[in-house]
């Protein structure tokens, strides 16, 4: 029988196509490209169809919400990165050093380009990406929201005198490919909470993290009952409690928490 998550845990709108398409035919503009993934998803949040039309730029990876990730499991990513050769920064966008270090390598590099350079932010939907642009600009010049799909179209903001950065929509693959990269991408707010049962979501996340010993995780029932999701009769409201559930663990209630670390290197 097939995993109900398999059925569910899809989602790639019209505009991502034609975002893909547009992203591709202006490459031949773009000078850098800077991939944003969430450092809890490093794995899963990776678009491997992204990393092959960028294939031949210069890149730089920035594992986003750091601050939310194991800090521990996050260098481990980092050091496996960094031995593929690509530049690779762990990023909180509330972090004034963090903002100024990408910005300064961004910078950096525009000055081995003749004119403008022109560099482009990508990464599937809700990884973090508008949130960094914004950090980078210093201002909210990109729409930010919690939710999965907001930028629709190509963007240009300057960066600096010398330096300009294309926004694009979030690209996720077409077919998400296994049932742990789903749940994945649904626990981290990658695919919008009307594509699938976040009761579904929440019990996936809480067997994983008692199996590996993580203590502090709340089973949903714990979880409803402290959170006052009772309804008459002494049930519990499951469905809003697991709702909120997934909101409280991407503001990282149960802790830093990474779902993904680097696969051994004969895999």
């Amino acid at each position: 029988m097939s995993d109900p998550l398999d059925r569910v845990v899809q989602w790639y709108p019209g505009h991502m196509v034609k975002a893909m398409r547009g992203l591709g035919e202006r490459l031949t503009l773009v000078d850098l490209a800077i991939e944003v993934v969430d450092a809890r998803v490093a794995r899963s949040g990776a678009n491997p169809d992204l990393a092959r039309i960028l294939a031949g730029k210069p890149r730089m990876l920035l594992l986003s919400r750091a601050d939310l990730a194991n800090p521990a499991i996050t260098q481990e990513w980092i050091e496996r990165i960094r031995g593929r050769g690509i530049q690779v920064v762990a990023f909180n966008a509330r972090s004034r050093r963090d903002c100024s270090l990408v910005r300064d390598e961004i910078v950096r590099f525009a000055e081995s380009v003749r004119g403008t350079a022109r560099a482009t932010i990508v990464g599937i939907p809700n990884s973090g990406k508008s949130t960094a642009l914004n950090a980078l600009l210093g201002r909210a010049a990109a729409k930010v929201q919690n939710r999965a799909g907001v930028t629709r179209s190509l963007q240009w903001f300057r960066l600096a005198p010398n330096v300009e950065l294309m926004d694009t929509p979030g690209i996720l693959v077409p077919k998400i490919p296994d049932a742990d990269a789903q749940w994945h991408l649904a626990l981290c707010g990658g695919v919008p909470v009307e594509r699938y049962d976040p009761e579904e979501i929440v019990e996936r996340f809480t067997a994983w993290a008692a199996r590996i010993g993580l203590d502090e995780v709340p089973t949903l029932a714990e979880f409803a009952r402290k959170g006052g999701f009772a309804r008459k009769g002494g049930e519990y409201d499951l469905h809003n409690a697991a709702r909120s559930y997934i909101s409280r663990f991407n503001d990282g209630a149960f802790g830093r928490i990474s779902l993904e670390r680097p696969p051994a290197e004969s895999a």
